[in-house]
């Protein structure tokens, strides 16, 4: 039990965006236009809005599921019954939503498959069925209308994870399989057997090579390729001179969205003007446009409510505030910690009115929060923030684009200079998750980031703000991907914490982490090993020790868990950098629980140099100079794991992001909730 001293607090929820944001034109059974939307956010779960085209108001209705069924990672609405299907993630459930029938709400039609987490794709044959492909395994599902069923077709590819399914008038049946070897598969709707056919990319970074498969305005479908262009007929390919149109209202296989936007009764389309890749954002601000040039366009204001988003990362900053970001969307968010509200002013403000809050210009957050928007055109998540001469730099999923804010100036994003937050862009073509940033004494940042889709082999950057230079290196140590980075003073050296994390879709063949020190003077790759540590998993954080030694915690997140790697007990090692040798570790106490999802900065320096980890439920103090540990703080029992999906606020005392330690305060994330850890003593 933890003692009686160690109490947490909520801070507020400073993010309340919303991602896989969807328009769904078209029209109800009495022909007038309707416009349906879909989105996706962590506190609440999906839901579907019913727009007033007149108004912008909107009725939500929201997903029965809402603790699991957050996003609605594949969505579509059909050209024949009007319906709106819904995949969503992290449960791998089918819904619909019919506007004729607003009273039954999104509906849930049941498990796509049993091994699969989220829809990727929809479409729908002649014959009314629908299917979906979800992932992992590239699976395929038929769900039939008249019974009410889905059956799951199973795997269509030994090695991708990624199925995108079309479906032409003329009955044919396709789908386009994606990252580590995109290629085209044919499917008998019958039977469910499939082959492949037409050209594959062997390489998924030559870009001269390209599949884009899609659905025409004469509903047929098609095959754009490096190699030629092709009509599907049935189970062969044909090749074809001209290539048509893409049909509009067809989930597209290329992009998260529709190929088209489908235009409603009286010649109106509906478009989203911030919404990002993905739809992620505030996504209020909606135009309608006629197709008639001399019928005014419109701009409507959505009014749907928010329940909250992930955080992902949280940073320290010399102006004494806390800054971060959320995931999907991506919002820069600042929080005035050194103005948090007495337990008493809490008491009062729980026992107020909204009224009476709003009157005296009150909220019922217990620290100044703010969403400062937009800091990148990533629209994933920041996976790493750095402190350098003052200014925040955040690096960001996808692309490991690289952004930097000014506290002390005006907020207005873009990526010109002057601009602030600004965007500054990509350092490589292969980074794509970028785990660790530090900063060196000659005024680098070092990012280490997995990479790319389809991908092995992370990388490690600099980049030098001052002078605007970089240099990024792939294959720091093969199957690997840079996890964890702390500068060594003393050797002036880079102490490098190893994964086995490959780009997203590629299963892990490595089953060892490691260890690597890298020259920054130099700029090479100096020694690496496993430090004489045997089943050396993901070294996921590291932190001084003292006497020139570092704490490693070594474990796997829920991302690596996906990829196929085996469950594993985190534990913590002493490295000595000079000797290059694991000097002492000790597993940690089983209830203590897995890491938390990435398990990334999970290690932080406390007062008076004591060190503080967290695994995803358990606060703990060690020892200075072993692997003991003390538990500090720990009300929840870590819950029994049904698979192993990226499922965050799994108890209501979770730790899934670790943020920094300022005096005897420990900040953390419960899902989209900033909460502090008064430490003991």
């Amino acid at each position: 039990m933890p003692p009686p001293s160690a109490t947490a607090r909520d801070l507020g929820i400073p993010v309340k965006g919303v991602s896989w944001t969807r328009l769904h034109p078209g029209w109800t059974a009495d022909g007038k236009p309707s416009l349906l939307i879909s989105m996706g956010q962590n506190n609440g779960g999906l839901f579907v809005l019913d727009v007033d085209l007149a108004t912008g108001r909107c009725r939500q209705y929201p997903v029965a599921t809402p603790a699991t069924s957050i996003w609605p990672s594949a969505a579509w609405r059909s050209l024949r019954s009007g319906f709106v299907y819904l995949a969503s993630a992290w449960d791998g459930l089918l819904h619909r939503f019919d506007a004729n029938h607003p009273e039954r709400g999104v509906e849930n039609l049941g498990r796509l498959d049993p091994a699969g987490t989220f829809g990727l794709g929809i479409t729908e044959t002649p014959d009314g069925a629908v299917w979906v492909g979800s992932f992992p395994g590239a699976r395929l599902t038929r769900y039939d209308p008249a019974t009410g069923c889905c059956t799951a077709c199973g795997r269509k590819d030994a090695v991708d994870e990624y199925l995108y399914p079309l479906a032409g008038d003329d009955g044919s049946l396709a789908a386009l399989v994606k990252f580590v070897r995109p290629h085209l598969i044919l499917i008998d709707p019958a039977t469910g057997e499939h082959r492949e056919a037409g050209p594959a990319v062997d390489d998924p970074t030559d870009q001269t090579r390209f599949l884009k498969f899609y659905r025409g305005t004469d509903r047929r479908l098609y095959l754009d390729s490096h190699a030629g262009r092709f009509r599907v007929d049935g189970l062969r390919l044909s090749p074809v001179t001209e290539l048509p149109p893409p049909q509009p209202g067809i989930h597209a296989t290329y992009q998260h969205d529709y190929q088209a936007p489908l235009e409603m009764p009286g010649g109106w389309t509906a478009h989203l003007l911030d919404g990002g890749i993905n739809g992620i954002g505030t996504c209020r601000d909606l135009l309608l446009v006629n197709r008639d040039p001399l019928v005014p366009s419109r701009r409507l204001r959505l009014d749907w409510t928010g329940g909250g988003s992930n955080l992902h990362v949280i940073a320290a900053s010399p102006d004494g505030r806390l800054y971060g970001s959320s995931y999907m969307p991506n919002r820069l968010f600042c929080a005035d910690v050194s103005a948090e509200k007495s337990p008493a002013d809490m008491s009062a403000i729980a026992s107020a009115t909204a009224e009476a809050l709003a009157k005296e210009g009150h909220t019922t957050e217990s620290v100044p929060l703010c969403d400062l928007g937009e800091h990148t055109f990533a629209g994933g998540e920041a996976y790493s923030v750095a402190v350098l001469d003052g200014l925040v730099y955040l690096a960001s999923y996808p692309e490991a684009r690289l952004s930097v804010f000014d506290p002390g100036k005006p907020v207005r994003f873009g990526a010109a200079p002057g601009d602030n937050p600004r965007d500054l862009g990509r350092l490589d073509a292969v980074s794509y998750r970028p785990n660790a940033m530090i900063t060196t004494p000659d005024g680098r940042l070092w990012i280490g980031s997995s990479p790319d889709y389809g991908l092995r082999d992370g990388t490690l950057a600099w980049y030098e703000p001052a002078t605007g230079a970089s240099r990024s290196h792939r294959t720091v140590v093969a199957d690997t991907s840079p996890a964890a980075l702390l500068y060594l003073p003393d050797l002036q050296r880079i102490l490098i914490g190893l994964s086995i994390e490959a780009g997203t879709g590629v299963s892990v063949t490595r089953r060892e982490g490691g260890f690597a020190l890298w020259d920054p003077v130099a700029d090479r790759l100096e020694w690496s090993g496993d430090g004489g540590l045997a089943d050396l998993a993901d070294v996921t954080s590291l932190a001084p020790a003292g006497d020139g030694r570092v704490y490693a915690l070594i474990g796997r997140g829920d991302h690596i868990l996906t990829a196929g790697a085996p469950e594993i007990r985190p534990r913590l090692a002493l490295f000595d950098p000079v000797k290059r040798q694991v000097v002492d570790s000790a597993w940690l106490p089983e209830d203590f629980g897995p890491l938390s999802w990435h398990g990334y900065y999970s290690l932080r320096v406390g007062p008076g140099g004591t060190v503080y980890g967290a695994t995803g439920y358990c606060v703990f103090r060690i020892r200075p100079g072993t692997c003991e540990v003390e538990r500090i703080w720990q009300p929840d029992t870590p819950p029994v794991r049904t698979g192993t999906v990226w499922l965050t606020h799994s108890t209501p005392n979770a730790i899934d992001v670790v943020g920094p330690i300022i005096g005897n305060q420990f900040y953390f994330a419960t899902g989209w909730r900033l909460r502090a850890l008064t430490l003991p003593a």
